[in-house]
């Protein structure tokens, strides 16, 4: 058992809970500098204008999934597991932060200083790093935390858990979930299948500018890949697979192939396509509208026999123990340390520059 009073922050997106949630939402992410880096007022008055023109759309997407984003719920669904297999291990408490909507931050540090922890935990539902998620989030939380530290005299110790990629609980859960999927639908022949790794698309320049997530996003999907492969006893190079992207806006150019480009083909190829959204691990618009919905009904339209879809992780017993895990292993005696889950070793190519190896509290 561990002795040390924690508290366990589980990061998230958010989501409007009610549709006139949905502009003050997009306004959030819109003026965010992680999303949009303009200088101040430009970013403000740009994020109050996209906000405007995109309220009607967005609430028109999530009309199609009851009016709401269901993120907040699943995600308390995520935080009351995780605190209950914790509390086998040592005294823990699993708070929510969503970063554009409540429970915004100062709700989340103002209920942390109350419960008094000896040490708090920065634990993303973003496995796969991105400074415009994760690195986002931290700075966020660790600003406000630190101020309310200081103001009420307090020194709590903080972990920053940057990413686990290729954690094994959470690729085995992946795996899992492809595999009984896949059985379910009686699809098991990979001669006939490819599987589209989907992944939230970025701006190509973040990338170029030295953020690791594409790179972890395709280690993530090599490492499901091949434990794939032992879960069906074949060989590696006979599972057909790809890393796409979806969900972009604006004109810029965004990380590629797109879902739409790699779904084409698939399908002109005379392949069954098998979507797994590979950076969600959660239900929400992206996946429930954008995969569910809009893409399905393209896929048809081009003449696809079947359209297959493996559903997030959300509270999958596999991905609730590998938070589990993570959790206990960074529980150390380094302070603001930055672990890639329980691999302490920078797994991040040179070139990815904005690989968490520096102080979120900086």
């Amino acid at each position: 058992m561990l002795s040390k009073k924690t508290a366990v922050i589980l990061f998230n997106l958010g989501g409007p809970t009610a549709s006139d949630e949905v502009r003050p939402f997009l306004f959030n992410l819109f003026n965010d500098k992680a999303i949009i880096g303009l200088p101040q007022p430009f970013r403000f008055f740009l994020a109050k204008l996209i906000s405007s023109r995109r309220e009607k759309k967005a609430q028109k997407i999530y009309s199609l999934i009851g009016g709401k984003s269901p993120l907040l719920d699943l995600t308390l669904i995520q935080a009351d597991s995780l605190e209950k297999e914790l509390s086998f291990f040592g005294d823990f408490k699993v708070f929510i932060a969503m970063r554009y909507n409540k429970p915004f931050s100062e709700e989340v540090v103002e209920k942390v200083i109350n419960y008094d922890p000896k040490e708090v935990i920065l634990l993303p539902l973003y496995p796969q790093f991105s400074t415009t998620t994760t690195e986002s989030s931290f700075k966020d939380f660790t600003s406000k935390f630190l101020k309310k530290c200081k103001k009420n005299n307090k020194e709590i110790k903080m972990k920053f858990v940057c990413c686990y990629p290729n954690d094994a609980d959470f690729i085995k859960a992946h795996s899992l979930l492809i595999k009984q999927t896949l059985v379910q639908s009686n699809n098991i022949d990979f001669s006939k299948l490819r599987l589209l790794f989907s992944a939230h698309g970025l701006p190509q320049k973040v990338i170029n500018a030295g953020d690791p997530y594409v790179f972890q996003v395709e280690n993530t999907s090599q490492e499901v890949v091949r434990n794939l492969s032992r879960l069906f006893n074949t060989d590696e190079a006979k599972i057909d697979f790809e890393v796409c992207y979806q969900s972009k806006v604006g004109p810029l150019e965004w990380t590629k192939p797109s879902l739409e480009f790699s779904l084409k083909k698939t399908i002109l190829d005379k392949k069954i396509p098998v979507i797994v959204p590979i950076s969600f691990v959660s239900e929400h618009s992206e996946t429930l509208v954008e995969l569910d919905i809009e893409y399905k009904e393209m896929a048809h339209e081009m003449g696809a026999l079947s359209y297959i879809r493996v559903p997030a992780l959300n509270s999958d017993g596999n991905f609730i123990k590998s938070l589990t895990e993570i959790c206990k292993t960074v529980d150390s005696d380094n302070v603001n340390s930055c672990f890639a889950g329980k691999q302490k070793d920078r797994i991040c190519p040179k070139k990815s520059v904005r690989c968490p190896n520096f102080n979120f509290c900086e």
